[in-house]
């Protein structure tokens, strides 16, 4: 075997080393969340003096949903005297109008609301929470982003834990509006269940870092302050104060039982989008802060688990890198003994899948106790665009890692609540961009892999190459298709 067969075999099986590496740790999150069952939150009694909460609403041409939003924050349950909301407006559309005419309309009712607008958007979404602080009331604050509706409940089950001096901040579960919409809400969701229960579960009971999630959560003022405000150097301003704020000392809670419905991305560019923005954040902020973290007398099993948290989107990168060199691995291995492909390949893949496959499983089933067998057909859908995203989000992981400037681009919503409900006529479509082309190219390249397969016998692999295949042509399908301009409108601000 000449160098170049060993330099190929030897970066593909440490690629898939560290993906199983990375596949281990999901098993390490499921057990974590099981171990510590008695550490699960609960929603503690009112205090006898209740404080006085500042709602924060960050939007930025948001026309189809910003009333609905304000419409379920103004019917919280709380003393009218003590509840002080903010709608922090950013737009440069319709929206302002609409917000302005809602903020009125709420006022004459006699709720606290103030319209906030800035005329330029200096630090996006971080730059206007902190504007909006510095002229808050309040010693809470509570944050809803625009595709999310406030539940009724949200304050008499988060403020209690705040008797504890520690605790700088309660997150509740993310819901879903439109989870049975489309397949491509229905992975959304499984995905963001699994966030949500597996690793938010896991760390907050185990006393590991986690992280407030952008919105639906509730702050102590004095945390926010005392960690350094929210900063706008990366594009997770949330990921970014949490571990701030929990190296400062302070404790999150999470309310796993509470839950606070929003609507998924109906589109998959802007699903890229969101996707892309969080995974360039994650990195910006691992930047940011890991050196931090692991030079700090923090203990090491909270600093090994936020290495792990910090670097998960690195498997982009190493998902795109395995793509491109599975077949001439699967070449190579083939002419020096397709028995060994069984011994060794596939192992690792099932090391790495299966951890993954037990990963959303649990979520689901710790959810929907009674019916979650029937979403189980979801699961190599999720697995499917799992990897279809990876050159998004490699892209997205390379221009951080590099420093590479980029605005936060907000994702489009629609108010898309049930399967009537129609998005391709309205307004904020998502940029479809260069990455597509590379999913079909890949996805092409795949379906050549899996005739390799069928052809010489290699069945066992076909499995793994279907989902590539599949992943990458759905990916790029649903994004070259709803691109077209004849099919939906292209976006429009001003």
């Amino acid at each position: 075997m000449g160098p170049i067969e060993s330099g190929i075999l030897g970066l593909y099986f440490l690629t898939l080393v560290i993906l199983a590496i990375l596949g281990v740790h999901r098993y390490v999150m499921v057990w974590l969340y099981f171990r510590n069952r008695a550490g699960r939150a609960k929603p503690r009694p009112l205090p006898a003096r209740l404080p006085r909460v500042t709602v924060q609403l960050p939007i930025y041409n948001e026309m189809y949903v910003v009333e609905r939003l304000l419409e379920s924050v103004v019917a919280i349950r709380y003393p009218k005297e003590l509840l002080e909301i903010q709608v922090l407006d950013d737009s440069t559309d319709e929206t302002s109008a609409i917000a302005r005419r809602a903020v009125g309309r709420h006022r004459q009712l006699g709720h606290d609301v103030h319209y906030l607008h800035r005329e330029t958007r200096t630090g996006y979404k971080a730059g206007a929470l902190d504007a909006g602080l510095r002229a808050a009331t309040g010693e809470l604050v509570l944050i809803f982003d625009a595709d999310f509706v406030a539940p009724p409940d949200i304050l008499e089950r988060t403020i209690g834990s705040f008797a504890d001096p520690g605790v700088g901040m309660v997150q509740v579960r993310w819901g879903h509006i439109n989870r049975g919409y489309s397949l491509l809400t229905q992975v959304q969701s499984i995905m963001l269940d699994g966030h949500f229960v597996m690793e938010h579960g896991a760390r907050s009971r185990s006393g590991r870092f986690f992280n407030f999630n952008g919105t639906a959560g509730l702050w102590r003022r004095e945390a926010i302050e005392d960690a350094g405000g929210w900063q706008h150097d990366t594009l997770t301003e949330d990921l970014d104060l949490s571990y701030r704020a929990q190296m400062k000392g302070w404790r999150f809670a999470y309310l796993q039982d509470q839950v606070s419905p929003a609507e998924l991305p109906v589109e998959m560019n802007a699903f890229k989008a969101q996707q892309q923005r969080w995974a360039k954040g994650s990195v910006q902020t691992l930047k940011k802060l890991l050196p931090r973290v692991l030079a700090s007398d923090l203990p090491w099993w909270i600093k090994l688990e936020s290495t792990f948290h910090l670097t998960a989107n690195l498997a982009y990168p190493l998902m795109v890198v395995l793509a491109g060199l599975l077949f001439p691995a699967m070449v190579m291995r083939y002419n020096m003994g397709w028995q060994e492909m069984l011994v060794v390949d596939i192992p690792i893949f099932l090391a790495a899948f299966t951890s993954v496959c037990s990963f959303y499983v649990f979520s689901q089933k710790e959810l929907f106790p009674d019916t979650w067998r029937s979403r189980l057909k979801y699961i190599p859908a999720v697995l499917g665009v799992g990897i279809g995203i990876s050159v998004n989000n490699a892209a997205a992981v390379v221009d951080g890692l590099f420093g590479r400037p980029s605005e936060f681009k907000r994702t489009p919503k629609y108010k898309i609540e049930g399967a009537g409900d129609d998005w391709k006529q309205k307004r904020y479509k998502g940029a479809t961009g260069w990455v597509p082309y590379v999913e079909l190219a890949l996805g092409l390249y795949f379906s050549i892999v899996a005739l390799y397969a069928i052809t010489y016998g290699l069945f066992g692999a076909l499995p793994f190459i279907a989902l590539f295949q599949v992943g990458f042509l759905y990916t790029a399908g649903m994004s070259l298709v709803q691109g077209v301009d004849w099919l939906v409108p292209r976006q429009q601000e001003a």
